[in-house]
Order: structure tokens, then sequence, then C-alpha cells
């Protein structure tokens, strides 16, 4: 089993961190409405601390998937073909954009992909920091806790939107190249 080093970084990318953001995004959801919305009794006060250290977690896994994205992953996407080069393979926006049936991926897919990405570790390093300024206290504002749900979820569809796009649009026009990582030897039977 092979991969190529290019391939790997989209893999630590979008199925490591963007995918590990989505899931803990969702928990955070759900531990955000429990402890301030519920009004449940069952929150103790050593969970203060864990909430911090998981936003914060959080908060760092989205700048690193936005981060690898684009500046490790990104420049791969866009590179442009020598003249008269005409395996487009290699190049995936131009392979994307030489077909009219898959233009749409990049036109459509990669522009917003490109924009709505990084409104996810923006939105989620605002949310940590109210959520750790006001701690339990948050439960009495109201509308500030409401804001910081709202921008959650905005982050939690973002990341959503961007990680379907991307997905999409690697299906379609793989990023490849760079040295050849084995995995797995396979053995050859006789």
């Amino acid at each position: 089993m092979e991969v190529t080093s290019r391939s790997l970084w989209t893999i630590i990318h979008g199925m490591g961190f963007g995918a590990l953001y989505l899931l803990a995004c969702s928990g955070l959801l759900v531990e955000l409405h429990r402890r301030f919305i519920a009004r449940t009794d069952s929150v103790t006060v050593n969970g203060g601390p864990f909430l911090k250290w998981y936003l914060i977690a959080m908060s760092t896994c989205a700048w690193i998937a936005v981060l690898t994205g684009t500046y490790v992953v990104y420049p791969w996407y866009r590179a442009t073909p020598p003249a008269g080069t005409t395996d487009l393979a290699g190049y995936p926006q131009k392979l994307l954009m030489a077909h009219a049936n898959t233009i749409g991926w990049h036109s459509t897919g990669m522009e917003w992909k490109e924009h709505v990405a990084w409104l996810v570790p923006i939105a989620m390093t605002m949310a940590t920091s109210v959520v750790i300024e006001y701690g339990r206290d948050l439960r009495n504002h109201t509308k500030l806790r409401n804001a910081v749900l709202v921008v959650v979820l905005l982050s939690f569809v973002s990341a959503g939107i961007a990680g379907f796009w991307g997905a999409m649009i690697n299906k379609y026009a793989p990023i490849t190249g760079g040295s050849t990582l084995t995995l797995e030897k396979s053995e050859t039977r006789r």
C-alpha cells in the first residue's frame, strides 16, 4: 500500500484535523447546551478546566487544518503546468477547469471552500475566548451565551461545507505527486 507525500498531507489536512474538528464540534455543541442552557445541576466545578482545554484544543485543531490547507495543500492544487502539458493529472485546478462538466467543482466548490474555511478558526477562537473569560458565569448572560452557540454552530456548518467541497474536489482531481511512501509491502504469491 502506497501513498504520495502530497496525498498524505491532504489526508492529514482533511481527514486528520478537519474531520477531528467536526467530531469535536458536535460534542461541544451538546456540552454547551447541557452546561449553559439545559440548566442541569450535574455540571461539576471540576468541569470548567476540561471545557477550557477542550476549546483550546479545538481552536488549535481548526487553525492547523486551515493553515495546512492554505499553505501546504492549496499551492499544489493551484500549480501551473508547464507550457505544452497535455496530462493535467498533476495540476488539479487546471484539470477541473479543462472540462465543462467539472469546472463547477473549481468555480463554485474551491472558490467557496477557500473563503468559508477561514470562518472556522476565527469563530472558534472567539467562542473559546468568551467561554474562558466568562466561565460558569456565561449562564447569566443570555445574549452572549446565545451568540457563542450561534458562532460555534456557524463554525461547525462552515467546516462541514469546506470538508464536503474538499472531499468532492479531491475525488475528481486528487492532489498527487511528491515522493512515494510505502505503508505496507504486499507479499506476492506464486
